[in-house]
């Protein structure tokens, strides 16, 4: 029976191992992964096409429109109040008819003058029951005509403006948050690395512990060592075992948290490679000014807010004053009994009407608004000030952490290096006797300080690295704007 246990707990473990996948990552495959397959980089993508469609309406509203209007069947039959012109009385009288017709329309909208041009085609037709039975044809063979405000807001001269505007800040926007999954996806992995080194350390620190406690034992029954000494070594030896409990289930949950922003399995085993020394590289805070100037997002979202303020200054300056409207068109038109006939000898159809709106007493409510939009323009343009120093402080201080932790780099690599040989010989030094517990123990914390200290140095180098990137979208390694390689259709 016992063995029958062994024998399933054994294959519950292997089963265990082989539901639980394995992954290598370099820092730059995690980027990968999680540019393609992360929930944020899907938001991210769908952000943008919702852009791309609007931008594409947009487009798609500039070129010309063809409609076709049908009511293909109208009955009636009721009884309705006529003049009868014998008895000079109104009377009501059963009408019972038939109505069809439709239109073809092409429109095209004139954004210089925001007016629009539309030629339109349209056929009528229509029979009486009852006992003036008769049937009609009437028809449109072609008219052309034009009609817009004369002084009114043009709408179209605006979204000129706004609309290529906020597209390219989608654009920008795409590549923005793509370089933000990766200073986030960044921070992630060594968050990992550096619970991937306290486990290994505590684990190390374990098994140094136990060793250097057994050592003592042999070297407290020949009185090299006093008890105080081996007790301090007996609670190190604790102190370890808790220790690696609690590195555990930090490493644990600094996997998931990976696992889960990758999109993968939750019990996805994740082993990471650190990577090395980065090449020198100096960025100057005035060229990643400039380039921020030119990329960033943000600059473009303050460009579309001032637009839109300046936008709603006019609307409401127009609404405020008199309004004056024209309407013009020209074409055929004939009625008869037989279809033939209808397009026989049309007649000339000329329409021209100009309609004036004078605001005359209004209790000062357009004026009102067009002053509330004054004031949010220069509220607008003030916080859009605020909003690029802040910007700018921000891409001046990410360069210069960036500058200054290359040289933290190779100062933390020789720090680890010298804590690890020191911590080596004095372990040595301790085994034979000619070192005591107190150098011993600060040896172990200063390597595990100096681990530490390496890997949040190339921690905070990345990461600054791809916050320039972020706020700059120029990748300095190469020299080439990011959004020149960057293809959207790919992106979608």
């Amino acid at each position: 029976m016992k063995r029958l246990n062994i024998l399933i707990l054994s294959f519950l473990l292997v089963m265990a191992s082989l539901s639980a996948q394995q992954l290598i990552l370099t820092l730059e495959r995690t980027i990968e992964l999680a540019s393609e397959s992360s929930l944020e980089a899907f938001r991210s993508k769908n952000m943008y096409l919702a852009n791309y469609w609007q931008y594409r309406s947009y487009k798609a509203d500039r070129l010309p429109s063809l409609t076709l209007n049908l009511t293909p069947a109208q009955y009636y039959r009721d009884i309705i109040r006529r003049y009868d012109s014998e008895n000079d009385i109104d009377v009501y009288r059963e009408q019972q008819s038939f109505y069809s017709g439709g239109q073809l329309q092409v429109n095209q909208n004139f954004d210089l003058l925001g007016g629009s041009f539309f030629l339109n085609s349209s056929l009528d037709y229509m029979r009486n029951f009852g006992n003036n039975t008769y049937t009609q044809y009437s028809t449109v063979p072609i008219r052309i005509g034009y009609s817009q405000d004369l002084l009114g807001y043009n709408p179209f001269r605006w979204q000129r403006k706004i609309e290529p505007l906020k597209y390219e800040k989608a654009k920008k926007e795409l590549l923005y948050n793509h370089e933000n999954i990766s200073v986030e996806v960044t921070d992630q992995f060594f968050n990992l690395a550096m619970a991937q080194a306290e486990y290994d350390l505590a684990r190390e620190n374990v098994t140094s512990t136990d060793t250097l406690y057994r050592t003592g034992l042999q070297r407290h029954k020949i009185a090299s060592i006093s008890q105080a000494d081996l007790l301090t070594l007996k609670l190190d030896a604790v102190n370890a075992k808790n220790t690696l409990q609690n590195a555990d289930i930090a490493l644990k949950r600094a996997m998931f948290n990976l696992a889960s922003y990758l999109n993968l399995d939750k019990n996805t085993e994740i082993q990471l490679r650190l990577p090395g020394r980065p090449r020198a590289m100096e960025i100057s805070a005035d060229e990643a000014l400039a380039l921020s100037r030119e990329n960033n997002p943000g600059f473009l979202e303050l460009r579309q807010q001032i637009l839109e303020a300046e936008q709603e200054v006019d609307r409401t300056k127009k609404e405020a004053l008199m309004n004056a409207s024209f309407r013009a068109s020209i074409g055929f038109n004939q009625v008869a009994e037989t279809l033939k006939n209808a397009y026989r000898d049309p007649l000339q159809q000329d329409v021209v009407s100009v309609s004036v709106s004078i605001p005359l007493v209004d209790w000062g409510v357009r004026k009102g608004k067009h002053n509330v939009a004054k004031n949010n323009l220069n509220v607008t343009e003030i916080s859009s000030r605020q909003k690029e120093i802040t910007i700018e402080e921000d891409v001046i201080m990410t360069v210069s952490d960036f500058n200054v932790q290359q040289a933290l780099i190779l100062s933390a690599e020789e720090a680890l290096d010298l804590a690890q040989m020191a911590y080596a010989e004095t372990k040595q030094r301790f085994m034979i006797g000619k070192a005591d517990i107190n150098s011993l123990t600060l040896s172990l914390n200063r390597q595990q300080a100096a681990q530490r200290n390496y890997i949040t140095a190339l921690q905070n180098y990345w990461l600054s690295y791809f916050k320039i990137r972020k706020l700059t979208l120029h990748d300095f390694e190469t020299g080439i704007s990011l959004s020149s390689t960057f293809d959207y259709k790919q992106g979608l």
